[in-house]
């Protein structure tokens, strides 16, 4: 049980909670209680000091909007955004619930009625926006990773194709998202025409594209890296047996690249989320970077609270994101990781 609770953690890398099962397994309890002092308590206190040095220099510092807000207003206004979340879900659910009595009182005055449920247009709360933005930048992310992964392998199987493609690679990498957005959002513009039946909003697929634009850089340096890095005696038993190439990319090229594939995913997601939180303030995507760019044009005496959650849940949401990426490179290679 221990061996597989151990193991689970670190395929998560939720190595921090290694320690307890094992000291639960009566394994060196004294090492053990070492190792839960330097991975937990000791970041804790960090943290802890953290906040006292937050909450004192704080009200030191004075903005057009205010005193900086301290952890406790900080989470107050947390709180207030969940509460406000489930005042906007109980307004949806009574005007659903109006309609519903409404038509089922126009069926008993006449059977044959056209019945019509209209769509609530409330205003997207907090959890609303964070959804926008997670959606949006695994749109672009997975885009991203689908030009990026085949490119790669094109470039690491292929010098003449990666010596052609390697100076672009160098002189785009660089460019800041606020440079791509302008010319992305010309071209939607122009491209994309909208009706009431469009599927896409053109600020989601200005920011969609431009997260994508930014973050498949790593994944194609990486599956690049990864696939030029192959042992050539794998390569050479793959000639002798005459596989053709889709064979040896499935059992070869593959197998062997996937820890440089997903440690350039995981550096792509990081990137586009970083990406996004920029790309949705200007396009007016709504998600977060939208929530905090209006949070700022209100310049209300909460305003800088909200920002300050906003900022926490992009950095929590952030890391979350690494950890998945982090448990599914452990899982899918093999137990090689870099």
């Amino acid at each position: 049980m221990s061996t597989t609770l151990i193991k689970f953690f670190n395929v998560t890398g939720l190595t921090w909670f290694v320690p307890f099962v094992k000291l639960c397994a009566g394994e060196n309890p004294q090492q053990q209680m070492r190792q839960i002092g330097l991975t937990i308590i000791v970041p804790i206190l960090a943290f802890v000091i953290f906040l006292g040095l937050w909450n004192a220099s704080a009200v030191k510092i004075q903005t057009s909007l205010g005193a900086i807000p301290g952890p406790e207003a900080v989470w107050h206004e947390a709180q207030g955004l969940i509460d406000a979340h489930h005042a906007e879900r109980e307004k949806m659910a009574a005007f659903y619930e109006r309609q519903k009595i409404r038509n089922q009182q126009k069926l008993a005055r006449d059977p044959q009625a056209e019945i019509k449920t209209r769509p609530y247009t409330g205003k997207p709360t907090y959890f609303d926006q964070i959804l926008t933005s997670l959606y949006t930048v695994f749109t672009g992310f997975i885009i991203a990773t689908l030009i990026a992964v085949p490119l790669g392998i094109l470039c690491g199987m292929s010098p003449v194709i990666n010596t052609a493609i390697n100076p672009m690679i160098q002189i785009f990498k660089p460019v800041s998202p606020l440079a791509w957005l302008p010319i992305v959002t010309l071209v939607v513009s122009a491209v994309y025409i909208t009706t009431d039946d469009s599927w896409f909003e053109k600020a989601f697929l200005t920011s969609a594209i431009t997260v994508t634009l930014c973050s498949l850089w790593p994944t194609l340096i990486n599956t690049a890296v990864g696939v030029s890095s192959i042992d050539k005696d794998l390569v050479n038993v793959g000639k002798v047996l005459r596989l053709n190439w889709s064979t040896q990319i499935k059992k070869i090229v593959l197998p062997s690249a996937l820890p440089y594939i997903f440690t350039g995913m995981r550096m792509s997601l990081g990137v586009g989320w970083m990406v996004l939180i920029a790309a949705e303030m200007l396009a007016q995507n709504p998600g977060l970077g939208k929530f905090i760019w209006d949070e700022f044009q209100n310049g209300s005496s909460n305003s800088l609270g909200r920002i300050m959650v906003a900022v926490f849940t992009i950095g929590i949401i952030g890391f979350m994101l690494d950890r998945i990426m982090h448990s599914l490179q452990q899982a899918f290679s093999f137990g090689k990781t870099l």
